[in-house]
């Protein structure tokens, strides 16, 4: 048996709850779903139950073919406006019990009036049903690296799916292709329609932008590895970092302070928190609508992100970070530069020699994130 399926099925032996695999990649097109269709095929051969719960071929002809001889299970009809669409059946899916299910595009929203809003949910059903999935993802919907993909393909990223998603996985394997391979791919008419082909050369498919999110792409399984290795070794040799990230109600700041907090967190496999001190200046009655709706955005991506919030109200919030970094015995503080004018930076500076001074006498270390 080919060795990827061969050391899946052994991790499967080892849990009630499902394995999780998930493929990943730098962009559409570079063969994740491919590639997990032969698993499947590999997996028949040797007589594992095997079924596709969901998959999209794009129409692409190579991926359409491998199709054959692989179950399915019937996808749920739904009408929304109007039109009668289809959906993964994840009570099928259950009820059916394969051994292992293929679901394909994790990043997926479903239709208004499924149980789930996106289909890693439904995936962490399945999973909880103590069925085994083999998924993908392209590296562009990591909620942690919306910023940096926006920065890179100027496109902001609707469809996203939490770091901890991720680090559910038991594997993460990278398809990886060089951009000359997938813009060849590309222009064979092997990705999209023929029609499309020079748009797609005009936008996503620029080699500057390929070769970024490919190197994201290697990072972040990279990191993965990293994140198991260390957490199989650090119980007995590594005193556990635990971070805490500080935000305000500064919309734009506050979510960057988030994610890459996030990444940090994921990195060292540590828990972690962020903290909102709500001073007099921010109470409910002199912050604008926009500004709350903000904040508490940013306060659902950190929950979603897998952090512990924390809010309190205090006119010091020096004080308050280093009240809270004692009590939940932070590490490292995570902050971020203040974007104000001269006179607010002057007040920030104050803040921040203030919170340096309350520290000085402390192991914990603190990190301005730009």
């Amino acid at each position: 048996m080919e060795h990827s399926a061969q050391y899946f099925l052994d991790l499967i032996k080892s849990s009630k709850r499902g394995k999780f695999k998930i493929y990943i990649g730098m962009s559409a097109g570079v063969g994740k779903t491919f590639r997990m269709l032969q698993e499947a095929h590999t997996l028949l051969r040797n007589n594992v139950n095997i079924k596709i719960a969901y998959i999209e071929t794009h129409n692409r002809a190579e991926t359409h073919a491998l199709l054959e001889g692989i179950p399915v299970i019937p996808r749920r009809k739904l009408f929304y406006k109007g039109k009668e669409l289809e959906e993964m059946d994840v009570q099928a899916v259950i009820n059916q019990r394969p051994e292992i299910a293929i679901v394909d595009e994790l990043a997926h929203t479903n239709i208004e009036g499924s149980k789930n809003e996106k289909r890693w949910q439904d995936v962490m059903d399945i999973l909880n049903a103590g069925i085994n999935v083999i998924s993908a993802v392209n590296i562009q919907h990591l909620e942690s690296l919306n910023d940096e993909v926006k920065q890179i393909t100027n496109v902001e990223v609707a469809e996203r799916v939490p770091d901890w998603v991720l680090q559910q996985a038991d594997e993460v394997v990278n398809i990886d292709l060089t951009a000359d391979e997938l813009i060849t791919r590309l222009k064979e008419g092997k990705i999209y329609d023929l029609r499309k082909v020079e748009t797609a050369l005009n936008n996503f498919f620029q080699p500057a932008k390929l070769l970024q999110l490919r190197e994201l792409a290697l990072k972040e399984v990279a990191h993965q590895v990293e994140r198991k290795v260390f957490h199989e070794v650090s119980s007995s040799k590594f005193t556990h970092e635990r971070f805490l990230a500080c935000i305000s109600s500064n919309a734009n700041t506050s979510k960057n302070i988030i994610r890459k907090t996030a990444r940090l967190a994921s990195h060292y496999d540590s828990k972690w928190f962020v903290l909102y001190v709500q001073t007099p200046s921010e109470s409910g009655d002199k912050i604008n609508l926009a500004a709350q709706r903000h904040l508490i955005n940013n306060l659902k991506l950190a929950t979603e992100l897998g952090a512990e919030v924390i809010r309190i109200q205090s006119d010091s919030v020096a004080k308050s970070i280093v009240e809270i970094a004692e009590k939940y015995e932070i590490t490292t503080i995570c902050i971020g530069k203040p974007h104000f004018s001269l006179f607010r930076i002057i007040l920030a500076t104050n803040l921040f020699n203030q919170l340096l001074k309350k520290l000085s006498s402390s192991d914990i270390d603190i990190v301005i994130l730009s």
